[in-house]
């Protein structure tokens, strides 16, 4: 599952130019991320119906967003891929109750984060689509912790859409569980290095290993918010950038200071138009030279 995680943060495409999506980008499409989580929570606690409504949602939404992945949002899509959503619904819906089926429909949903991802981080600004990761973050701890999460997304995970049909709304793995928003997050956070040109190979890395440290808490904890990895990853990530940043500019500034087109074995064009037009300038640049020199 940690591995899933990290190959969604490695997964998307850069952000084509779409002129209709980004007349509609700005910064409150960051809030997305938050609300999805705290909004999903306190529905299920609060309005009856929510975690069934939820299943039917997902349902029919998973597999059509993983057939835009296939065939759109994924770094190596093709239009005919998106057909390969048709056999790996069907085998989450044939073997629900095996690990196969459990692995096919962790696929779906991951490919369908990847394209919602690529969507978001078209019309929201990247500055502000980091800040809304790290917000959902810090929200799925204050929700671990103070135990508001854990009744919601039993009630979440249990909810089923009838007729045999696969579960789609959260993830599992055997006897492991994931909620969707941990999928959601890596998705965001690997669109949002697509948008910048930034390599995401090295991100999904820092994520998975980042991810299984945090993991080694469930020797004395039962549930963890799996969204803090991926922010962890971001905020290292943008450290080490910045970081990066800081040490390109300052041997800038020393060259520009003491270097000058002469002493780098360049032309000086407006010292030689000078001297062109006024060869006693040249001959007294020559004097000043060579006293240089003996000093």
């Amino acid at each position: 599952m940690l591995a899933v995680q990290a190959g969604v943060v490695l997964a998307p495409r850069r952000p084509p130019e779409i002129p209709q999506l980004r007349r509609l980008s700005g910064p409150g499409w960051a809030l997305i991320p938050i609300g999805s989580i705290i909004g999903v929570i306190f529905a299920i606690r609060y309005v009856s119906g929510t975690a069934t409504g939820l299943t039917y949602l997902a349902l029919v939404a998973v597999p059509l967003l993983a057939a835009a992945a296939l065939g759109w949002a994924d770094r190596g899509a093709k239009p005919w891929a998106a057909l390969g959503a048709v056999p790996l619904f069907a085998l989450a819906w044939a073997s629900r109750t095996s690990l196969a089926g459990e692995a096919a429909a962790t696929l779906l949903s991951a490919l369908s984060c990847v394209t919602l991802g690529v969507l978001l981080a078209t019309v929201t600004p990247p500055g502000w689509l980091k800040l809304g990761i790290v917000a959902m973050a810090v929200a799925d701890t204050w929700l671990v912790l103070s135990d508001l999460l854990q009744a919601p997304n039993a009630t979440l995970v249990a909810a089923s859409p009838g007729s045999g049909l696969p579960q789609l709304q959260s993830e599992l793995f055997g006897s492991v569980s994931m909620g969707y928003g941990d999928l959601f997050v890596a998705a965001l956070f690997g669109a949002v290095l697509a948008r910048e040109g930034r390599r995401q190979g090295p991100a999904a890395l820092l994520t998975l290993v980042l991810a299984g440290l945090f993991d080694l808490l469930f020797f004395v904890l039962n549930e963890l918010p799996a969204t803090v990895p991926v922010a962890l990853a971001l905020i290292v990530s943008e450290l080490w950038r910045r970081r990066g940043r800081d040490g390109e500019t300052a041997p800038a500034g020393a060259g520009q200071c003491w270097s000058s087109p002469v002493a780098a074995g360049g032309r000086d064009s407006s010292a030689s138009e000078v001297i062109a037009s006024n060869p006693r300038a040249a001959s007294s640049s020559t004097s000043v030279a060579s006293s240089a020199e003996r000093e």
